[in-house]
């Protein structure tokens, strides 16, 4: 797993990079102090994972996830900040990180979100989940009008969350059902439009529903 750091703190980059590089398969490629250093690193590294703060001098964590995840959509950027509000994290999710940390995360958190991300998988701090889950639950599903390639329409809801970052248990919280029914619709809908992970069934939901 290649990682590409960016954070304007030196002395919190040199900390991730320590940890990074105790990880087992895991390297640092490059490190960056603001988004307009990180776009050149990632076009030219490529990494799996780029771990990204927020708030930065040039340009800021938002403007370079948006950049990178349109660029670069097999990149996938992982949200490390010392901000959890509703704001930053909208901002961040609709610019399309996979994930979102806060910088109060212990080692072995952020050790596993890297893997999530870089395996496609999404993975929310604890508080930032109970907010997904509440903005959600306030605002409902989606109605359904379109059902393509033979989807049913709870599959097209289960679809869409996906496409939003949520993971299982967040889904089962959001529908009112259960996680396994979850998993169950997960793997009809995936067989049904032939993809093999999240970030492509997020790619089809962008293109299709």
């Amino acid at each position: 797993m290649r990682v590409v750091v960016v954070d304007d703190q030196q002395i919190m980059r040199e900390g991730l990079v320590a940890l990074i590089s105790l990880m087992d398969g895991a390297e640092v490629v490059g490190e960056a102090a603001n988004g307009e250093e990180a776009l050149p690193l990632v076009a030219a590294e490529r990494p799996d994972v780029v771990l990204m703060d927020l708030r930065m001098p040039v340009m800021d964590g938002v403007e370079a996830t948006r950049r990178i995840t349109r660029d670069h959509p097999d990149v996938a950027v992982l949200v490390l900040t010392t901000y959890d509000d509703d704001r930053s994290i909208t901002s961040a999710l609709l610019a399309g990180a996979r994930g979102y940390l806060t910088k109060d995360a212990g080692r072995a958190e952020i050790a596993a979100a890297l893997r999530s991300a870089a395996s496609g998988q999404s993975t929310f701090a604890e508080p930032v989940s109970r907010r997904l889950v509440q903005a959600l639950a306030r605002q409902g599903p989606e109605p359904v009008t379109h059902l393509p390639d033979g989807l049913t329409a709870r599959e097209v809801e289960v679809l869409r969350l996906i496409a939003r970052g949520l993971n299982n248990g967040e889904i089962a919280a959001t529908l009112v059902i259960a996680e396994t029914t979850v998993k169950t619709h997960i793997n009809n809908a995936f067989a049904k439009i032939g993809v093999r992970n999240r970030t492509e069934a997020a790619n089809y939901v962008r293109d299709s529903l």
